[in-house]
């Protein structure tokens, strides 16, 4: 198939540091290569691909401090899209609504992944508008706020089966990976460790919507001596930072549509300790990859189990259900059937 597929461009493809929605892309894009299909990649110049890369703009936006509109580059690349629209078979967005109204102009069939939140009372408005837009959930949980949206899948995320190795889990300290923000309870994630009696290494990445509650809420914390805050990682190094933790705490305090750095963590061996929110109950099996808790008491009791389940047999679970290829693969088969409609006449 011949196959556009468009990122967001505040991040390179794959993204240098932190980054969710790019990473996707990255291997999804680069695991359709591999299975033969024709993929053109937009996205920011800076991205680095087996696809052919059309750039958006010269590099990720968060990287340029001179970029001040963050909409205008992205708006620009859609229209772009639209134009060679004919060029494909299918048009994967992965930029939430952003491309709606523009490519609903075109004779191609397109889709949107919706990587984000959907609890926002003001997308009911947009989703009643564009309602025979086909849009992926990337967890069943993800959905339950925005009932109009038209589903055609629930996709989970997947990351390539080589990326990230298993580890021992013998650097006796718990791990906590991604973004320093009130959703992600990192502070919960500190009190844990505490009740725990176990060290914390926090490898996260601080927005500048979150500043102030990092300066406020969680750099006193810092203090404690068995925390560690390391900052941003880069992917190679986190077969070392979670393959060696002992368990990763995942103490979400909102609905997290999907949550990557808990299938980063099943890909290195290592337990997953969550709060029982949004998309949990679907990547975390209980008792085997790892506990979903209530609370932080329920947390450090689960700490103390951790140990006990098979690392080896986490690993297996991850490469049966969280793979890139078989993420590649779900796509394809919504692609084929959004394609297929569309000969037959049907719209959407």
């Amino acid at each position: 198939m011949r196959i556009a597929q468009v990122s967001p461009l505040m991040e390179a493809v794959p993204p240098k540091l932190y980054g969710g929605t790019e990473r996707i892309v990255a291997y999804l894009t680069d695991e359709l290569v591999a299975m033969g299909h024709e993929v053109t990649l937009f996205a920011s110049g800076d991205s680095t691909t087996t696809a052919r890369l059309v750039p958006g703009f010269p590099r990720a936006l968060r990287l340029d401090p001179a970029v001040r509109d963050h909409v205008a580059p992205l708006l620009a690349m859609l229209e772009d899209v639209a134009r060679r629209a004919a060029e494909f078979d299918i048009i994967h967005l992965h930029c939430d609504y952003l491309g709606f109204a523009v490519l609903r102009r075109t004779r191609t069939p397109f889709l949107a992944t919706l990587h984000g939140r959907l609890d926002l009372p003001e997308l009911r408005l947009l989703y009643r508008a564009f309602p025979d837009v086909p849009v992926v959930s990337i967890s069943d949980a993800q959905r339950q706020p925005l009932p109009e949206a038209r589903y055609v899948a629930t996709i989970h995320h997947g990351l390539p089966e080589g990326l990230l190795r298993p580890g021992p889990g013998r650097g006796g300290y718990l791990a906590f990976l991604g973004r320093i923000s009130p959703e992600k309870g990192p502070e919960r994630a500190i009190r844990i460790a505490a009740a725990a009696g176990l060290p914390l290494r926090i490898a996260a990445k601080v927005d500048p919507a979150d500043r102030e509650y990092f300066a406020c809420q969680i750099a006193p914390m810092l203090a404690q001596p068995y925390v560690e805050y390391i900052g941003e990682i880069a992917e190679h190094q986190k077969s070392e930072f979670l393959g060696n933790a002992l368990a990763l705490l995942f103490p979400i305090a909102w609905r997290e549509p999907f949550g990557l750095a808990m299938i980063e963590a099943m890909a290195c061996g290592t337990p997953v300790i969550a709060m029982g929110n949004g998309s949990v109950p679907e990547i975390v099996t209980e008792g085997v990859t790892g506990f979903i808790v209530a609370d932080e008491a329920a947390a450090a009791a689960a700490v103390r189990r951790a140990p006990l389940l098979d690392r080896a047999r986490i690993r297996r679970v991850f490469e049966s259900r969280f793979t890139a290829r078989r993420m590649a693969q779900d796509y394809v088969r919504v692609y084929r059937q959004l394609t297929a409609r569309r000969k037959d006449g049907a719209t959407g």
